[in-house]
């Protein structure tokens, strides 16, 4: 069992200095998976307007909503996930990624 934990905190140590990569990657992977139904969402909103318009909010939306949101979000994230201990960093990590999995497998 000590083994396990001494495991659980090395890992936890080593992903601790790479905690804003690590979030960073989620983040990109969460508006990969949600992109789709966020831009849906968006052009419903604004489908009864001109072209142009339409267009432009569009644009703006998903350019400059998605860009502020990777790096405005990010750093919330990994000040988030730095609030774990060394035996708990790891696991949630590894939870975090299988549930993305997850939701990539059933879209």
């Amino acid at each position: 069992m000590d083994l396990l934990l001494d495991l659980i905190a090395t890992v936890s140590r080593w992903t601790r200095g790479h905690l804003y990569d690590i979030s960073l990657a989620i983040m990109a992977t969460v508006l990969v998976l949600f992109g789709p139904g966020i831009n849906t969402w968006v052009q419903q909103r604004i489908g009864g307007l001109n072209f142009i318009f339409r267009t432009l909010l569009f644009v703006l939306i998903c350019a400059i909503g998605y860009g502020l949101a990777m790096i405005f979000l990010t750093p919330w994230v990994a000040k988030g996930l730095g609030y774990f201990n060394n035996y708990t960093l790891a696991p949630v990590l590894l939870l975090v990624f299988f549930l993305i999995g997850v939701i990539a497998d059933r879209n």
